[in-house]
């Protein structure tokens, strides 16, 4: 039996959906707009639509933070980003000084763009690089150089931003260990207060899968990652989730908000989320539509989305499988907080994780281990239903 007695902090999540090119390791609700109009006054009205029905769900509920995500948010214009805003704040109790990411992408912005972001109140940038060797671009199928990168970079500082993120990717084909030191290197030259450096993986239904790449193996891949955890540590910036490093007051807070299990409102295509409803005591799911014709013809309608419960035995592992992304793992009433169920039903799966030396417990907190964190897919599968 659930026993919500409280609500998580609320964030919102916006997909835009859109991309000059698809890369083939992407899986991603993106949708390739080469030679196509870019119907972006279409797609604010649908986004605004597409908010009312969730509006009941939250009422008088504060929203901490906004992450608009992609596709490539940056081929949308401020002026597209000024209409949806002014929508936004007028339906929703946005926080003062709220986190407002956007996602960008070096190939598609022009010098001076951010600027105007900027002064819309987006106050925090992700912009996804994956690598600085224009060889390693040209296998990942980007459609920026190293150069196109840094001037990116550049223009972020120059328009006065005072936090944001660098995306890299690590394993890439034909990439050594001193290529992806390369690629750090270079990226802390640019000075960034976040860095998220994750491994490339072949994801199903890409074109990778279909057709994949020589990858470094495991041995290599165990050496980039060693040798770039030490240069991040020397550079001041603390890993505090699985791919994300940050400076100290850097830390992505709508990230976090996700990996303690949060609440958060989805919309646009393809768009999820998760609302806790302590007076039904339960937690709620919904999915919209991924195509995006699709997703704006039915915008706000009943048929726009998906919608279910989470189930009482699924809770304990949705929970970890955020949870346990975190280096500092969770306070233990967090998990009562965010699930509605008493730690106890997780109890002999964590006292068996400790035994086997996964994890660290103490009655005030839960952590993996370093031996947890190597094997974290393992850790998790113990949490998983049976």
């Amino acid at each position: 039996m659930l026993n919500f007695t409280s609500l998580p902090p609320l964030s919102l999540y916006i997909h835009l959906p859109w991309c000059l090119e698809k890369c083939p390791y992407c899986d991603f609700n993106s949708h390739r707009l080469r030679d196509q109009r870019l119907p972006e006054s279409e797609y604010v009205d649908a986004l605004l639509r597409d908010l009312v029905p969730e509006l009941p769900l939250i009422w008088g509920r504060l929203v901490e933070t906004v992450f608009i995500g992609g596709g490539t948010p940056s081929l949308f214009s401020p002026e597209a980003l000024d209409r949806l805003f002014s929508g936004l704040r007028a339906m929703l109790n946005l926080r003062p000084g709220i986190e407002i990411t956007l996602e960008a992408n070096p190939g598609t912005v022009e010098r001076g763009r951010f600027a105007e972001y900027r002064n819309l109140g987006i106050n925090r940038l992700s912009i996804g690089i994956q690598s600085f060797d224009n060889e390693c671009l040209a296998r990942l199928g980007r459609i920026h150089s190293r150069d196109d990168a840094v001037r990116a970079v550049e223009a972020v500082h120059d328009a006065g931003y005072e936090t944001f993120n660098i995306d890299l990717m690590f394993g890439l084909p034909g990439q050594s260990p001193e290529m992806a030191a390369a690629d750090l290197q270079q990226a802390l030259a640019l000075a960034p207060p976040h860095l998220s450096w994750y491994q490339l993986t072949l994801e199903p239904n890409t074109a990778f899968a279909a057709d994949p790449p020589v990858l470094p193996d495991d041995e290599t891949i165990y050496q980039i990652n060693q040798l770039g955890s030490e240069i991040l540590a020397n550079a001041g910036l603390e890993q505090y989730e699985v791919s994300a490093y940050a400076r100290p007051r850097h830390r992505c807070q709508h990230n976090l908000n996700y990996w303690q299990f949060g609440d958060y409102v989805g919309i646009g295509a393809g768009a999820h989320g998760k609302i806790t409803l302590p007076a039904e005591q339960r937690v709620l799911r919904r999915a919209r539509h991924k195509h995006p014709q699709q997703f704006m013809r039915k915008a706000g309608q009943p048929e726009a989305y998906t919608e279910t419960t989470v189930a009482e035995h699924e809770l304990p592992f949705e929970f970890m499988l955020n949870a346990l992304r975190l280096k500092e793992g969770f306070a233990v009433p967090l998990f009562f907080e965010r699930t509605g169920l008493p730690i106890s039903v997780i109890q002999d799966t964590l006292s068996r994780a400790e035994e086997d030396g996964l994890i660290e417990w103490d009655i005030t907190r839960i952590r993996p281990t370093e031996r947890g964190w190597w094997h974290l897919n393992d850790l998790l599968q113990r949490f998983l239903p049976d």
